[in-house]
């Protein structure tokens, strides 16, 4: 298969055209948002941060009770398509499965990269707008809900995209949704890290909020450049004093909250900091 700029492996199968179907028009991820998946980013002809991802996509199928392949089934896939990828070329790389055909069946399991897209590279480099807007629920209320599936990564991201769709109509980059007490949860695609001094703060996952792995890494690494950390609740009030604000997530990484509900946000010049501990500089 020669090389473009989309790759697409199958569970099974291995390598296809990336514009070939592959999921049947009655799978339970397509009609319900039955399914999980992971987002990864890809440098340097690797999987970044492949190990905590699998991890995560595990856990998220417990939650689910869902079959996934084994960590080592979901390597030998991503190497499939890492292989048909330009190691020089940073890429987007998703692994999905969902619950499959409705009638029953197979898991519909498969690794797909595509190109950074250049909207994201403009959000790492010159920064986001952010509004606030509510999720409408408690910040404890989804740890005593399970069902409300707090803290998985689901395919059911429609609420996710119509939030994000609601922010660009206004002219702004990114959403933090709000609990109903004003308490910070996270991006619809991101976590909230800010910075008091030297110290970075970031949302406890008693919060019902996705454990980010990319902000993981940062507070593993950022003691090592300097920095404190801090795991605890927050108001925007706290994001409006902090020394910098950030939205992290795989593929974006730390992208600098520059404005938050038509508010500037301060700017310690700690960005360069919080990337370098990240790695991503």
């Amino acid at each position: 298969m020669a090389v473009t700029d989309r790759v697409l492996a199958v569970l099974g199968t291995g390598l296809v055209d990336a514009g070939r179907p592959i999921v049947r028009a009655d799978d339970l991820g397509l009609l319900r948002g039955d399914g999980i998946f992971e987002t990864l980013l890809v440098r340097q002809g690797a999987a970044w941060l492949l190990d905590e991802h699998l991890e995560r996509l595990a856990g998220s199928a417990v939650r689910m009770d869902l079959a996934v392949p084994a960590p080592a089934e979901w390597r030998a896939l991503v190497a499939t398509a890492l292989g048909a990828w330009p190691a020089d070329a940073e890429g987007v790389l998703r692994l999905v499965c969902t619950r499959g055909p409705e009638d029953g069946g197979d898991p519909t399991v498969y690794a797909a990269i595509a190109g950074v897209p250049a909207e994201t590279r403009r959000q790492r480099a010159a920064g986001i707008r952010v509004i606030t807007r509510s999720l409408g629920l408690s910040a404890d209320f989804r740890t005593t809900a399970p069902w409300l599936l707090g803290g998985v990564k689901t395919t059911s991201y429609a609420v996710a995209m119509a939030v994000l769709r609601d922010a660009r109509r206004r002219g702004v980059d990114d959403v933090i949704w709000l609990a109903q007490d004003g308490a910070v949860l996270e991006g619809p695609t991101a976590t909230v890290v800010w910075a008091v001094g030297d110290t970075l703060h970031t949302i406890p996952a008693d919060t019902g909020i996705l454990e980010g792995t990319t902000v993981a890494r940062l507070m593993a690494e950022a003691p090592g450049h300097g920095f404190a950390t801090g795991i605890r609740r927050g108001t925007v009030d706290d994001l409006y004093a902090a020394d910098g604000v950030w939205l992290l997530s795989s593929v974006r990484g730390a992208a600098a909250v520059r404005e938050i509900d038509g508010r500037e946000c301060a700017d310690a010049g700690l960005t360069g900091r919080v990337r370098g501990a990240l790695g991503l500089t």
